[in-house]
């Protein structure tokens, strides 16, 4: 299954093994963060997005198609903005490999 694994100090995305440091509690001064998709359009949390390509899953064979609808997202920090549930798996994404529906 693809997942963010949950460390004490680091986030690892298990479909590509990237790792960042958790977030730490957002201060007052911090700007909103804009997240845009492969054509520029702005997401916001609970939006549905689809995959504009295949995208393999690390440590697999397993593949996620392209055309993949992935509904009621959320936007997080980090190097993969998107958190999202595809068939059952939780699944990080990166906004550029994304349309939003």
């Amino acid at each position: 299954m693809n997942e963010i694994i949950n460390h004490t100090k680091h986030w690892e995305c298990a479909t590509c093994g990237h790792e960042w440091t958790k977030p730490e509690a957002p201060s007052d001064s911090d700007k909103p963060r804009i997240i845009k998709d492969a054509n520029g359009t702005v997401l916001t949390d609970g939006d549905t997005v689809v995959l504009i390509k295949d995208l393999k899953l690390r440590g697999s064979s397993g593949v996620i198609k392209g055309g993949t609808k992935a509904k009621n997202i959320r936007l997080v920090d980090g190097d993969h903005q998107i958190d999202c549930k595809i068939d059952g798996a939780q699944i990080g994404l990166k906004a550029e490999f994304v349309k939003k529906a």
